[in-house]
């Protein structure tokens, strides 16, 4: 597995692990992640795919957007980074790294082969929008420790794995961090309405334990789609790419193959 750093034609560093030889595979982490957090599917996929795994901008060694970025921005991000790769692309996103792949399938399909949403928030109820927000405002200004993302995402469960995240998430640069939970905080209705215009291959995938990007969420994405298909795995939570890789990377093998039949006809 190679770290290397891809230079984006605006100029800006973008760390990657990249392994594999084949079609590519660009994979997004989620807020105060980085791209090792891949690591599960990289092996599974690699044997098949050139993987491509991305810090997020701000994130890990990553050159960091514009102040106070938005959706959009993280969007426009991952375009230059597709085009950088050379494409059409597989593209698959993990939280905040689904809607940034949402938006990427709806604003340039002619990047992509096909797209996968891992555990993506979808018009969130007022509640969890105003809860998500406040947690945007302490990490603002300082205050977002880590004991509640890691309850949320594991509950009291995978010692090893919640001990290695918490490495993450206390090594991520803070301004990196603010920036991307405050575009993650406001950007689950950006693409809401545009999920139709979504012609590719699109798996959508979540943990039934995961309380805030739920099966529900799911569901009505992969029913949005023309080509959408929604996968549920039980008993895990938020990080489920991590504690259950073994369906997790099933489902993304599955996904690859989808229409590649139809492509070759």
């Amino acid at each position: 597995m190679t770290s290397r750093t891809l230079r984006l034609s605006d100029g800006r560093a973008v760390r990657v692990l990249d392994h594999g030889a084949g079609p590519p595979v660009l994979l997004l982490h989620g807020v105060g992640l980085r791209a090792e957090v891949w690591e599960p599917q990289i092996a599974a996929l690699s044997a098949t795919h050139r993987v491509i795994a991305a810090d997020l901008p701000g994130h890990g060694e990553s050159d960091a957007l514009a102040i106070l970025p938005d959706l959009p921005d993280y969007v426009a991000w991952a375009a230059r980074l597709a085009e950088s790769i050379g494409g059409p692309i597989a593209v698959a996103g993990h939280s905040m790294g689904a809607l940034i792949t949402m938006g990427l399938a709806v604003e340039r399909p002619d990047l992509l082969t096909r797209a996968a949403l891992l555990c993506p928030v979808f018009r969130r109820t007022p509640e969890a929008r105003a809860a998500v927000l406040a947690r945007a405002e302490e990490i603002a200004v300082g205050r977002g420790g880590i004991d509640g993302p890691l309850s949320r995402w594991f509950g009291d469960q995978n010692g090893r794995l919640r001990t290695r995240v918490a490495g993450w998430l206390r090594s991520v640069p803070q301004a990196g961090y603010a920036a991307a939970y405050r575009a993650f905080a406001t950007g689950d209705s950006i693409y809401a309405d545009r999920i139709g215009l979504i012609r590719r291959p699109l798996l959508v995938l979540t943990a039934d334990g995961d309380a805030n990007s739920s099966a529900e969420m799911a569901r009505q994405i992969a029913t949005a789609a023309p080509r959408g298909r929604a996968v549920v795995i039980e008993g895990h939570r938020h990080m489920v790419p991590l504690t259950a890789p073994e369906a997790v990377n099933l489902a993304l093998i599955e996904w690859l193959a989808t229409g590649q039949k139809e492509a070759a006809a």
